[in-house]
């Protein structure tokens, strides 16, 4: 019976190879990218790229075991809710008052080491965040809230709640 079992769960394991999700990955760089629309210092960007963009831009590195089901499943339903929640590659697609919303949200996220993700840091620890880093993110955020304090009225800036 057990042989039985454990024969059904291979067969399952096979099968379930053949459905993969779509993969995050560019061959461009979108016009809405924050890189087009916002100043970003090399090595803010260089942080961006190690450290978020894997779920918060249109373009992930994937890991080998990306290939394997049902953790490719796993990984898609990750980065479609981290795109959700902040994508740098359509950033630029925005409503003002949204952009500052995220820029609010990323200083307030990397002051209380909630990004990256300790799961995320776990396999990935080239991913980890120092404190100067995490300093050059936040200086850079507030730097695009200030851009945007210039441009813009501040009653733009506040996102309005439906009545």
């Amino acid at each position: 019976m057990i042989r039985k079992i454990l024969l059904f769960l291979l067969i399952v394991f096979i099968a379930i190879q053949f459905f993969r999700p779509e993969k995050n990955v560019s061959t461009s760089i979108s016009e809405n990218d924050i890189t087009r629309v916002y100043p970003v210092p090399e090595n803010v960007q260089q942080i961006l790229s190690r450290s978020c963009n894997d779920c918060h831009s249109n373009n992930t590195q994937y890991p080998w075991y990306a290939e394997i089901q049902p953790v490719a499943w796993y990984l898609a339903d990750h980065i479609k809710d981290g795109k959700d929640e902040l994508n740098f590659s359509e950033f630029g697609s925005y409503r003002i008052a949204r952009q500052n919303k995220k820029m609010k949200e990323c200083i307030k996220e990397l002051k209380e080491g909630e990004m990256p993700l300790k799961s995320y840091t776990l396999i990935h620890t080239s991913s980890k965040i120092s404190e100067t880093d995490k300093q050059a993110i936040i200086s850079w955020c507030e730097s695009i809230q200030q851009i945007l304090q210039q441009k813009y009225p501040a009653d733009s800036l506040e996102l309005k709640k439906p009545k």
